[in-house]
């Protein structure tokens, strides 16, 4: 079976729904188990056993939270060990043009230097899911859409 992990941090608690609605969409998938988990409940052991990584950030000055920059830090432990994994994020801002892209590609960026496979979309929400405070029903919708869109991708690669 496979796993897909999703971690996030939230104070509060935006993000957490949208981890809890990214998990949903993952659990659609058949094959593959979800774990949902605060960073500060993660461990590198969790990064390694997970076959895809969804990680969501509060937006704080357009970058990640300082407790998932110290997680990834902390990843060059087992650097080379999450190489094949696939990766997403997601993150929730205080408004529009607060750096919520730059936040989503502070994460995928770390996920590349780990040799993980990121899943663009090519329609809308290139980089992943952004809310602007209380995620509304359609940022849950696409976190749904995001988790279950990645479960399929480790699907399809393990099956290969």
């Amino acid at each position: 079976m496979a796993k897909v992990l999703v971690v996030y941090d939230s104070k509060t608690g935006n993000t957490e729904k949208m981890a809890f609605a990214v998990a949903e969409g993952a659990k659609q998938v058949g094959g593959v188990e979800v774990v949902v988990k605060k960073v500060d409940q993660t461990s590198l052991e969790d990064l390694v056993d997970a076959d895809g990584i969804i990680m969501g950030s509060p937006t704080y000055f357009g970058q990640m939270s300082a407790k998932l920059k110290a997680l990834i830090d902390n990843s060059v432990e087992i650097h080379g060990k999450l190489e094949g994994k696939v990766g997403a994020a997601f993150t929730s801002s205080g408004g529009t043009a607060t750096g919520a892209e730059t936040t989503l590609l502070s994460i995928l960026q770390t996920m590349l230097a780990h040799g993980m496979v990121v899943y663009g979309r090519a329609d809308d929400k290139h980089y992943g899911v952004a809310a602007v405070e209380n995620p509304d029903e359609e940022a849950l919708e696409y976190c749904c859409e995001l988790g279950k869109r990645t479960a399929s991708l480790v699907i399809k690669l393990k099956s290969h």
